[in-house]
């Protein structure tokens, strides 16, 4: 038997990696001589660095930039191994993320996307010519201002003087210089985890969905709302790319719109990108069984998460679908519709969810091999009719 075990993280107690293993153990006690690949994945959030960089034998790259309130913060990004050599992958969040700042000092207006045009630039001097960027969870609503002017761009007021940080800084912009961006950019191709279609600007645009949660009042998600879209109007006339309307535009405070007008970016939902980038549906084809995992399923999983996304094509594929879960918080059977074969739940007695997490490896393994001893049944079973 050939199978897959491609695991989301399990949040707070194992990263996809490790969940991997424990699931690979699991099945290899029940099944010693059955072929596994492990494929740690994500869904283009937190823990897709470590996921991709783990499923490509690739590393951790740590680096000190400049955070989201213009202080120095230890962030890291990750190249990619095997075929996918001279690809990083980048968190946002590492660099100019909302836990970076504190509760008091939530301030959109003049937070910087810098310290993430500082990773893509390391990521430049390392020879990488593919960026896969995750853009969620950010502290900013600058539109990528603060990312293209760490990478060269200029973006000055009418006295020609460079912009502060921040996305209320934005309202004074009078024009862009592009032809000092880092040339080494012209040749990047770059992938952006995006589930989110929010517009740049309006009632469903950055600053009035994602505004408040930084820290924005109403009078400064008017402010910043104004700010974006008199950015977006300058962008059109000296870049020629219209991103106002575009949907995607206004996820990470514009950081969507910022990618796509200055590097040509693709927006794609980030379980998409993150499964093409390591080649999924190549491992897929070659297996007779998938096997996944998750804290919880629940209605998101319908809606673009890794294993909504991997069940679906397995389905296509006639693959069959084992998830292993802690927990399932939506009808069961909208999931088996899904493309999953089988939900296996990890505890074995009534436990807590803190004993739960601390005991998490243990559980993984148990509950591959229970599966994979009761397949084992089940095919006896078959061979004897």
């Amino acid at each position: 038997m050939r199978i897959l075990i491609a695991p989301q993280a399990l949040k707070g107690s194992l990263t996809a990696a490790e969940t991997a293993h424990a699931i690979a153990a699991g099945v290899q006690a029940a099944t010693p001589d059955a072929t596994v690949t492990e494929l740690p994945i994500a869904d283009g959030g937190e823990g897709t660095v470590e996921a991709m960089v783990a499923a490509t034998d690739g590393k951790i790259i740590p680096v000190r930039v400049t955070g989201p309130l213009g202080e120095p913060v230890d962030a890291f990004f990750g190249t990619l191994g095997g075929t996918l050599q001279g690809t990083a992958v980048i968190e946002m969040a590492a660099a100019s993320g909302l836990p970076l700042v504190p509760l008091e000092r939530r301030d959109p207006r003049i937070t910087t996307t810098k310290g993430t045009g500082e990773l893509i630039r390391h990521a430049l001097d390392l020879g990488c010519r593919r960026l896969l960027i995750g853009i969620g969870g950010s502290a900013t609503n600058d539109g990528g201002a603060g990312m293209v002017q760490a990478l060269g761009a200029h973006l000055l007021d009418e006295q020609g003087q460079e912009l502060p940080p921040g996305g209320a800084a934005l309202a004074q912009l009078a024009r862009i210089v592009y032809d000092t961006l880092d040339p080494r950019l012209h040749n990047m191709a770059v992938q952006v985890a995006c589930d989110v279609d929010n517009p740049l600007c309006g009632p469903h645009g950055a600053s009035a969905i994602y505004g408040p949660q930084k820290g924005a009042t109403p009078a400064m998600v008017s402010e910043l709302d104004n700010a974006l879209r008199h950015y977006a109007a300058i962008v059109k006339r000296d870049l020629g790319v219209d991103v106002l309307d575009l949907p995607g535009a206004g996820a990470a405070g514009g950081l969507g719109a910022g990618l796509v007008a200055f590097f040509n970016a693709e927006l794609l939902p980030g379980s998409m990108m993150v499964l093409d980038a390591l080649h999924f549906d190549t491992s897929l084809a070659a297996a007779d069984l998938l096997i996944t995992a998750e804290g919880h399923l629940d209605i998101q999983t319908l809606h673009g998460k890794s294993v909504g996304t991997v069940a679906s094509a397995a389905k296509a594929r006639g693959v069959p679908v084992i998830v292993i879960v802690g927990g399932v918080d939506h009808d069961e059977q909208a999931l088996y519709d899904l493309g999953i074969s089988a939900i296996v739940p990890l505890p074995t007695h009534p436990m807590t969810l803190t004993e739960a997490m601390t005991s998490a490896s243990s559980l993984v393994s148990r509950a591959a091999e229970r599966t994979l001893r009761l397949i084992d049944i089940g095919g006896k079973l078959a061979f004897k009719q």
